[in-house]
């Protein structure tokens, strides 16, 4: 039969093979590795199963690291100009190692310094004669010059080995020791102070809700997103910014990827500044200004955009500016939704039920987008404009183009009569001069 079927569509058997794998286009195009740009120019259909295989890339992740990995980097000398600032971004493992490695490095060096000066003296040669006096006393080896290069340091001194005032040379090196390991003990333990004291675990207790919500707010549509702090020493001067992270096609073809939008979260108005005690709902609203005026619920959903909201303050406890950051990618916005308030008042104070921070319930939403909805709202004010220029016209009042004609008509006839009364003042006068 399958013979019979070949030969039915005019094929050889040794060609049918061949005609199979033709016909197979799957096989051949893999559409998920279809880069961004070139999605623009497929099919709408095939634009859109790519966009639903691929996986959503973050450019913020939920918890506020970045995800964005800097590579060929050829400049790497730029790192150690600024040793201090490379030295605390390290991992903690890496900040401890070397925090060792620099301590005993030191004693080491400068043990091997003491060592050799006791060994040019020849005071290794006369270990335990009372007649010789050497450069320290009691040093009879490298260990326990090491130990005496750790007990200048660090500044411990237990009286066993003493430096003696007829070795000059000691003496020096007793103030070159003293004065640069203080400059390491000042580095060491600045690098340690700055790396504990960092800000970066304030910002956990820096909470965002997990979806962001658009729905309609004093008439208009505003996308709204909540924040929170779970510590009682607050945030001060604590203030909210919000971008939208989009890539985009300039009029002239040029591709910018993850181009940055500003959102407006109250600045206008003063309301991106937070008084963050209890749990505040940030609004974003929705006009002609917004990156959203012409987004749709249906729009929404074939959208790949991420919003990056920034809250950044001062920690009341130590002064230091702390940054929290996070995100919401399409799937995180969600359409028709309100949040379920989560401040009650009890006996004498307000309570904050945290089980139901990043509740959200439906409410009835406009699934029009912002400019759409204006627009419904426009046509719905023009018919009773309407309807009340047709009562007065019912009522006996003139139409606007008989009233215009019969005000010119008016105006005409005053205008004559000015005229007439003009002339008749002058032949008066006239009539006058001639009698005198």
């Amino acid at each position: 039969m399958n013979k019979s079927g070949v030969y039915q569509q005019g094929l050889t058997p040794s060609k049918a093979p061949m005609e199979q794998d033709v016909e197979s286009p799957a096989i051949t195009i893999r559409k998920p590795k279809l880069p961004k740009q070139a999605c623009e120019d497929l099919p709408k259909q095939l634009v859109d199963q790519v966009r639903a295989k691929r996986k959503i890339q973050r450019y913020v992740r939920k918890d506020g690291k970045c995800n964005v990995h800097h590579g060929n980097v050829q400049e790497t000398y730029r790192y150690l100009t600024d040793i201090f600032t490379t030295l605390v971004d390290l991992k903690w493992r890496f900040n401890l190692f070397i925090f060792v490695l620099v301590y005993t490095v030191t004693w080491l060096l400068f043990g091997f310094a003491w060592w050799l000066i006791a060994y040019v003296r020849g005071d290794l040669e006369h270990i335990g004669d009372n007649q010789w006096t050497p450069c320290v006393n009691n040093l009879n080896g490298f260990v326990s010059a090491f130990l005496f290069s750790i007990e200048t340091e660090t500044t411990i001194g237990y009286g066993y080995r003493v430096i003696t005032d007829q070795c000059p040379e000691g003496i020096l090196l007793l103030l070159i020791q003293s004065v640069l390991g203080s400059i390491v003990n000042a580095f060491m333990v600045g690098c340690m102070f700055v790396k504990i004291s960092q800000p970066k675990k304030r910002a956990e207790t820096l909470v965002f809700s997990t979806n962001a919500v658009i729905s309609v707010r004093d008439g208009r549509l505003c996308l709204m997103f909540r924040v929170g702090d779970l510590r009682n020493s607050h945030i001060v001067e604590a203030s909210i910014r919000a971008k939208l992270i989009k890539s985009k096609q300039t009029k002239e073809g040029e591709f910018i990827p993850l181009n940055q939008t500003d959102m407006n979260v109250g600045y206008d108005t003063g309301d991106d500044r937070l008084f963050l005690v209890s749990p505040l709902i940030i609004c974003h609203e929705i006009n002609q200004n917004s990156p959203f005026w012409e987004i749709s619920q249906a729009h929404l959903d074939k959208e790949d955009l991420e919003i990056v909201v920034i809250l950044e303050g001062m920690v009341e406890a130590t002064g230091m500016t702390c940054q929290a950051r996070s995100s919401y990618v399409t799937s995180e916005i969600k359409w028709g939704y309100r949040f379920m308030p989560v401040l009650t008042l009890e006996d004498g104070f307000y309570e904050v039920d945290y089980n139901s921070f990043h509740d959200i319930h439906e409410t009835n939403t406009p699934s029009c987008s912002a400019r759409e909805l204006a627009e419904i709202n426009c046509r719905i004010r023009l018919p009773f404009t309407w309807s009340v220029a047709s009562k007065l016209s019912q009522q006996g009042v003139l139409e606007p183009e008989s009233r215009e004609k019969k005000h010119t008509t008016l105006v005409t006839q005053e205008e004559g009569l000015e005229e007439q009364t003009e002339r008749n003042g002058d032949i008066a006068n006239i009539e006058s001069e001639s009698k005198v």
